[in-house]
């Protein structure tokens, strides 16, 4: 205990004496007043107090002056004052203890209320920089808005447009056509006013092939071209003029994004996947010894992938009436209509040994195929003339027919037929006189068609010479 305890007890036990030195006066002046005898005349001294230092005991011997007689009662009662002390002792030192707890729980709170004030501010931040975030992003957003309607807009003027254009084509293939029927009836009269009798050249005899396979219900008969989206182009079949052949060559046209690799070039599709593209889609290849790159179309998805794809056909959207040249280096659209080109297929055949697959689609949505165990082209001075394996499919075989003949265009015949079956079939193939496939033809809508020539995509076993193919996939692959 501190000096301030013992203090407070000194100055309780003085306060304690001093009151019973006053109770034990009052006695003694009220047992005087009660004594018989004269009345004495009586004063009263103030003294200093004394302060008790000892113990204080009542004694049993002889009587003491009544100035310092101390009673039972006397000692009663200090001892109930000093339990109400002891007492009021206890109950502030409970105060003090309470106190302690309350101002610990107090620092505690503090402390806490620091931490809670630290936790807030830092929310307070993320919730700010979060606001700052989402301006950002808003502002982006309506940029990216911005964006597209201005692409929207440009779709809308280049439709416009093109629709215009269609419209202009559509009537000069009319004046052309009017200009057609107007030149065969100048020549009539020609003939008729100078007895000229030129010969016309003689056409190719007919596919008389009975196909296994016939194509049943079909649609309905056709003689349109037809186009992208199923617009038709307007032309003249059987006239004299005829088609006339292109010279535009292969068109890189880049497809949708996730169809295009970046990487290579490589050998063919086959070295492609095995570096680890499996997704059929468009490749840069580079065929050893050759001396430019080229873009191809790889199948990855059919008889274990690994296929290039050299020709297809799909919606008549390229023109096939082509000339050598353009035979020679390719045209079309990589991701559509397209030939590879003569060059790029003698190229890659030269690498090794390659297999030959002819997918065949007809508009009963049925799927055939022709299979061939090799395939290869000789070079150009032979006029890339065709190298062909075995048969094997259910397509029924109309190309080894061809096997061993040279690459025929409208401007530089090799076929056996005394005229030029390019001319007759409107495209250019390895024609025999003139063949029983024709595959680089004319697309036809709906399958069969009426033509005194057989100038649509044919396959002679399956379907016949008047039926023409509404898809065709040719792709090469080394073999295994």
């Amino acid at each position: 205990m501190g000096p301030s305890f013992w203090s407070l007890c000194v100055l309780l036990c003085a306060w304690t004496w001093g009151k019973s030195m006053g109770l034990s006066r009052r006695r003694r002046a009220w047992e005087e007043k009660g004594e018989d005898g004269p009345k004495k005349c009586s004063y009263t001294f103030l003294v200093p107090e004394q302060k008790i230092t000892g113990p204080i005991c009542a004694s049993r011997g002889p009587s003491l002056p009544d100035k310092d007689r101390v009673t039972r009662m006397d000692i009663a009662d200090v001892r109930e004052l000093m339990s109400k002390q002891r007492r009021e002792i206890d109950t502030l030192r409970m105060v003090v203890d309470v106190d302690g707890n309350m101002v610990n729980e107090m620092k505690l709170l503090r402390k806490e209320s620091r931490n809670m004030n630290s936790r807030v501010t830092q929310l307070y931040m993320q919730l700010l920089h979060e606001i700052i975030r989402k301006r950002d992003n808003s502002l982006e957003l309506a940029q990216l808005e911005g964006r597209i309607l201005n692409a929207t807009a440009e779709a809308l003027r280049l439709s416009a447009r093109y629709k215009d254009l269609e419209a202009r084509f559509s009537n000069l293939a009319a004046v052309v056509n009017n200009q057609s029927i107007l030149i065969s009836a100048l020549e009539e009269r020609c003939l008729q006013v100078y007895g000229n009798h030129r010969q016309e050249p003689l056409p190719p005899p007919l596919v008389q092939v009975v196909p296994e396979n016939i194509p049943v219900h079909v649609p309905r008969l056709s003689n349109e071209i037809q186009r992208v989206h199923g617009r038709a182009l307007p032309r003249e079949r059987g006239s004299r003029s005829g088609l006339e052949p292109t010279e535009s060559t292969l068109e890189l046209k880049r497809p949708q994004t996730g169809n295009f690799s970046s990487e290579g070039p490589f050998h063919d599709c086959l070295h492609a996947m095995q570096a680890g593209h499996a997704t059929t889609g468009m490749y840069l290849l580079k065929p050893e010894g050759s001396d430019r790159p080229m873009q191809a179309w790889c199948e990855q998805d059919v008889d274990n992938g690994g296929w290039t794809i050299i020709q297809r056909r799909k919606d008549g959207s390229v023109n096939f009436f082509r000339n050598w040249e353009s035979y020679k280096q390719g045209f079309g659209n990589i991701d559509g209509e397209h030939w590879l080109g003569l060059e790029n297929i003698y190229n890659l055949g030269k690498q090794g040994d390659y297999k030959l697959l002819v997918e065949l689609q007809d508009w009963m949505e049925k799927k055939v195929y022709a299979a061939y165990s090799s395939f290869h082209l000789e070079p150009e001075s032979e006029a890339y003339r065709l190298r062909l394996g075995t048969y094997q499919g259910n397509a029924g075989d109309s190309l080894t027919s061809h096997n061993g003949k040279q690459f025929t265009t409208l401007d530089r015949d090799k076929d056996a037929f005394t005229g030029n079956c390019a001319h007759f079939y409107k495209g250019g193939w390895w024609y025999n006189a003139c063949g029983q496939t024709n595959l680089n033809g004319v697309w036809y809508s709906g399958g069969v068609y009426r033509n005194k020539f057989q100038d649509g995509i044919f396959w002679a076993d399956y379907g016949g010479g008047f039926y023409s193919m509404k898809a065709v996939r040719m792709m090469i692959r080394p073999i295994d």
